[in-house]
């Protein structure tokens, strides 16, 4: 499938790529495994700079994005606040844990710089944030280098029920690194494919409902869900304010409580972060034991309908799980509400995308639609880019609804969804006593124009995220020893740091994961 429309990458080549994919700048350290320890050890003994690790990436970024389309802008300012953090650092002042550490951000991470912030929507080229996100602040206050921005699945995959994962009018098709004719799931696509692929250290996600874990798991990522309220939505362009929430994507758990750390806490702008307050105790260092499950009541959830090799791998989780002490409770189900659920869910987020999203562009400076219809009609005049694989019937269905909050109608539905959600994982969480459940995250990675395949695995996801609770997938195994495969970890909500723990347990006793290798298909 070849992407249609699609920005050009500022200092990127957009044809074929370099016959040699697999030649760094001289560096001493491994763009494929570094962690971000490494690199501070690294920088700090002065074997390293974040200037020549951002010159890397960006060159990396040059001869891979054509392939593999993560990658929807790079930031021009990035060699500059690299040069700026070296120099911080000799003057020992080094800002946090992430002085020098080159970020990617979803491309609905809003920044008040010169890249774009589009959601994947050519209709936003011409926004011009006027402030940071609050979480891309944190990022910048604990040394983060903003390196560029990530490709999405175009309007965080809400603009119809035929979307293709990871394609966006302005990035294009995202491709699995794994194997390149296979999906990247959505819709923080490009964020996970960038980190998989070694174009950046770490990666900045959001999720409504399972937009990160997803992704995370068939690029072999680690992809964190936390608490809703844990880390602010202020600046980030919405699908849901009753669901969405930023989160990491990283290639190891302590990378991603690493970055969890540094974006998360209280926004004054956003009155839910000031809930959730206390969610995280201490710093990482509490959390990565890798004893945390010991002792851990760990309900087994194995849903119907796997294939062998998910069915293989998650039995070899279970093992694991049980060898590093945990008390397992098996056969844990979640309550069958998919049908009710659903019913109730669909026209909540259509309300609240249209009340939302409308908000969001009236109060953006810049060239562009002020409003749900205006988007719709740009997307009509620019069909043959926007509209191009696949319609917006979903945008007509929000457009169609009053996007009003207050409607008593809309109210009944919200509340019945979390009530549903809460009663299914929080009920089963408390009804056996758990501390967390495990999970198949997803099944492997299906053909680019292929089903979704989120049928046995839906209801976690969706119940997590409607309810707030915190989810984690960590890499897990291969199916045919070449397609990803994640194991979730969900709690209670405010659980964050036990469930991180947990899935740093798993993580460090099991094999490290293998780099993807960029087959074109499968043989």
């Amino acid at each position: 499938m070849r992407p249609s429309g699609g920005a050009p990458i500022p200092g990127t080549t957009t044809g074929a790529p370099a016959p040699d994919l697999d030649t760094d700048l001289d560096l001493d350290v491994d763009l494929d495994r570094c962690t971000i320890a490494d690199l501070q050890q690294a920088m700090t003994r002065g074997h390293l700079s974040s200037e020549r690790l951002t010159l890397a990436l960006l060159e990396r970024i040059e001869r891979l994005n054509p392939l593999l389309r993560a990658v929807t802008t790079v930031n021009p300012d990035a060699p500059a606040l690299s040069r700026r953090s070296d120099a911080l650092r000799r003057d020992g002042r080094a800002r946090g844990p992430l002085e020098g550490i080159p970020v990617l951000l979803k491309d609905n991470v809003g920044t008040a710089d010169r890249q774009p912030t589009t959601a994947g929507s050519a209709a936003l080229l011409g926004a011009r944030p006027d402030a940071d996100a609050f979480l891309v602040r944190r990022l910048r206050a604990a040394g983060a280098v903003v390196l560029g921005k990530a490709n999405m699945t175009e309007w965080a995959d809400f603009r119809s029920e035929h979307s293709v994962a990871g394609w966006s009018a302005t990035g294009g098709q995202a491709r699995n690194p794994y194997v390149l004719d296979r999906s990247p799931s959505g819709s923080s696509s490009g964020s996970a494919v960038a980190v998989a692929a070694g174009l950046a250290v770490a990666a900045i996600g959001t999720e409504t409902d399972g937009s990160v874990v997803l992704p995370a798991s068939v690029t072999a990522t680690v992809g964190f869900k936390p608490t809703r309220g844990l880390v602010s939505r202020g600046g980030i362009v919405p699908l849901s304010s009753r669901q969405d929430t930023a989160g990491p994507l990283a290639r190891t758990v302590a990378d991603a409580a690493l970055v969890l750390w540094a974006i998360h806490g209280p926004d004054p702008a956003d009155p839910v972060t000031a809930r959730a307050a206390g969610g995280l105790p201490g710093g990482p260092g509490a959390v990565l034991d890798p004893g945390a499950l010991r002792g851990r009541r760990v309900g087994v959830r194995r849903p119907a309908g796997l294939d062998p090799w998910t069915e293989r791998v998650f039995e070899d989780a279970v093992e694991r799980i049980r060898g590093l002490g945990a008390v397992l409770v098996e056969d844990v189900d979640l309550p069958d509400t998919d049908e009710e659920a659903e019913r109730h869910l669909e026209p909540a987020l259509l309300t609240e995308f249209k009340h939302d999203v409308g908000a969001y562009l009236a109060a953006t400076p810049g060239s562009h639609p002020k409003d749900l219809a205006g988007v719709i009609a740009y997307n009509v005049r620019h069909a043959d880019t926007e509209l191009a694989l696949f319609g917006q019937d979903v945008l007509e269905r929000a457009e169609r609804t009053g996007g009003d909050l207050r409607d008593p109608v809309y109210r009944r539905h919200r509340e019945a969804a979390v009530r549903l959600a809460r009663r299914s994982l929080d009920g089963t969480l408390a009804r056996h006593r758990l501390d967390v459940l495990v999970t198949p995250t997803a099944g492997p990675a299906p053909l680019l124009a292929g089903t979704t395949g989120d049928g046995p695995f839906a209801a976690v996801t969706r119940d997590a995220a409607v309810a707030g609770n915190p989810h984690v997938t960590v890499p897990a195994g291969y199916a045919g020893g070449v397609l990803p495969l994640g194991v979730s970890f969900v709690g209670a909500r405010g659980g964050d740091a036990l469930v991180l723990g947990c899935a740093y347990a798993f993580e460090q006793a099991g094999p490290p994961r293998t780099p993807p290798g960029r087959l074109p298909t499968l043989p």
